[in-house]
């Protein structure tokens, strides 16, 4: 049986900037977050690829990674994920071969499908001539055959990137991706932090037609879910609401920006609003140390996920430090040696 202690947990960070502060700020927010997460004894530190969202500042994804890892020492750094079809695989070998290169050991690559942002968004960052979505499969195969050791007389080459081995996670919110993290044998990361609802239905997928690999014997299986945690419940519920405003606004099609927390969100959405808010959170797990031990164990039990993968978005920092230290102490984690 699957307990809190014991599993590797993470953090996903989409290097937010909340209402009144800067992309800087973000960025120094990151840096904090990282060191911090690495001293509580987080087992990766993972960040999203997102564009043209406001209050979102991890568009350069791989910029950010080697960013995080100068500033570490030991935690693992990777994406969760890069949008592998707004690149060209060969571009995103040679950036995480050199990241491996610079930090070797502690570099993963999360790769997903979405654009990552709205389609005239996907448009500009894709260009005319850009790949349509089924391509997906073909563009991992073609990214692994860069990272795979050269041959002699090969003209085209990664370098840095061949001969290198990075680990390589499939992400997804679908059942294909289920069914692609299979059929390649690599490990598997569900988006349960934003779009739950395939997610007992994609990890049966994945576990029943998983096809070993070289790199992986048996099925593995990440979780991601949103957490806001604080000293008590009452106060965890009221930081909670700068998370659903954040999700309203989004319905809404506006900014992602972080606002300060309010009493209550009556009047603030409609029921329609509420339950589509509500939907997408259906794994949030916010409370006091004792609600959120149950609530990650209770995910644990459900999902039997060999890791976990948390983002927890509040309007400060300070409060956003407080709830990852909060899961860290419960769920006994210790910093790597």
């Amino acid at each position: 049986m699957k307990t809190l202690a014991g599993t590797p947990i993470s953090v996903l960070d989409l290097a937010t900037y909340p209402q009144g502060k800067t992309i800087h700020d973000a960025y120094v927010a990151t840096k904090t977050l990282a060191q911090k997460a690495e001293a509580w004894g987080y087992s990766r530190y993972w960040l999203a690829e997102h564009h043209n969202l406001e209050g979102i500042a991890s568009a350069a994804t791989s910029v950010l990674i080697g960013f995080v890892a100068g500033h570490t020492s030991k935690i693992r750094v990777g994406s969760g994920g890069i949008m592998l079809p707004n690149h060209s695989p060969m571009v995103i070998a040679e950036q995480f071969g050199t990241l491996e290169t610079l930090y070797p050991g502690r570099i993963d690559l999360g790769l997903g499908r979405a654009p990552g942002s709205d389609q005239a968004t996907m448009r500009a960052l894709r260009g005319a001539g850009a790949r349509v979505e089924s391509d997906f499969g073909e563009q991992i195969e073609e990214l692994e055959a860069y990272f795979a050791p050269a041959e002699p007389g090969q003209r085209l080459k990664a370098i840095p990137g061949a001969g290198i081995d990075v680990p390589i996670w499939i992400l997804g919110s679908s059942l294909y991706s289920a069914h692609l993290a299979a059929r390649l044998g690599r490990p598997y990361a569900f988006a349960g932090h934003f779009a739950p609802g395939y997610m007992m239905q994609a990890l049966q997928i994945y576990r029943s037609e998983f096809q070993p690999s070289r790199g992986l014997e048996k099925p593995r299986v990440m979780v991601g879910a949103p957490m806001i945690a604080a000293p008590s419940d009452e106060e965890a519920e009221f930081l909670a609401t700068s998370l659903y405003l954040r999700f309203l606004n989004l319905v809404r099609r506006g900014s992602a920006q972080a606002q300060p927390p309010v009493p209550t969100m009556e009047g603030l959405w409609t029921p329609q609003e509420e339950m589509a808010v509500r939907s997408s959170m259906a794994l949030l797990v916010v409370g006091g140390p004792l609600k959120i031990k149950q609530g990650f164990e209770n995910l644990l039990h459900e999902t039997q996920a060999d890791e976990l993968i948390i983002t927890s978005e509040t309007y400060s920092l300070e409060n956003k430090l407080r709830s990852y230290q909060i899961l860290a102490e419960v769920a006994g984690l210790k910093p790597v040696s």
